[in-house]
């Protein structure tokens, strides 16, 4: 099962379905995101906070997050340090 990792807010996403946490500041992710929201792709869980970070899913969809891209990173970084702990535990 994949693990879920926090986004902000309280919202939630499978880590395995992410295929990219990107920064929304270059013209081209900013034209990306632009077409999402234009073709209903684009799903907003910044709770009215300016964007940080556009996470891409494996589907098609794009999350608009208030986090950091660094802080997504992290995050995934140690579910997989701890999925690879309780491995080495079995």
């Amino acid at each position: 099962m994949e693990k879920l990792v926090s986004i902000g807010f309280g919202n939630m996403v499978n880590s395995g379905k992410i295929i990219a946490v990107i920064s929304p500041e270059s013209a081209p992710v900013k034209r990306m995101v632009q077409a999402a929201k234009e073709a209903g792709n684009a799903i907003d869980v910044t709770q009215g906070r300016k964007t940080k970070s556009v996470i891409v899913m494996e589907n098609g969809q794009y999350l608009l997050s208030a986090l950091q891209t660094e802080t997504i990173a992290g995050r995934m970084k140690a579910e997989i340090k701890e999925e690879n702990k309780e491995e080495e535990s079995y």
